[in-house]
């Protein structure tokens, strides 16, 4: 098993210094998925829900996580993101969430697209718990990422 880069030689939680590390276009792709019954589906898509247009909301909101990441999990670095892109798309039994994030530095953006797919799809929750309070969050996951020292990876 590889050593884990969060972790100093005592144990304890480090923020990796990335100070000498080469700056390289990165890119990361993640989803999320949001069951619902197929009347709460009709409403969202509809775009008339009581708090706005649900996709809508939900893609800003995954765009403004993104951009806040670091201040969410402790040892992530602040990054100056190039590109933040958000879809949320009607899928069977659902809403797919899809986040694109890319950067140019010397770290990757797999944790701030993780996280806006996970709070675009809190939003969407939150914006139907009215209509279903059943709703269930699922397959939140990174999808591919390209660039930095560990290459490329796509999930099969």
């Amino acid at each position: 098993m590889s050593r884990l880069t969060h972790i100093d030689d005592q144990g304890r939680a480090r923020m990796v210094d990335v100070s000498e590390k080469p700056a390289t276009v990165r890119e990361a792709v993640a989803s999320g998925f949001v069951r619902m019954s197929a009347e709460t589906l009709a409403l969202a898509i509809s775009g008339s829900g009581r708090k706005g247009d649900v996709r809508v909301v939900a893609e800003l909101a995954g765009v403004m996580a993104a951009k806040k990441t670091s201040d969410l999990i402790p040892l992530c670095h602040p990054l100056a993101l190039s590109k933040v892109e958000v879809a949320v798309e009607p899928a069977d039994e659902g809403l797919l969430v899809t986040a694109r994030v890319k950067t140019t530095g010397p770290t990757g953006v797999e944790m701030e697209a993780l996280t806006a797919a996970s709070v675009a799809c809190l939003t969407i929750y939150d914006m139907l718990k009215a209509a279903e309070k059943g709703m269930v969050i699922e397959a939140v996951r990174l999808l591919e990422k390209t660039g930095g020292k560990s290459g490329d990876w796509k999930a099969a």
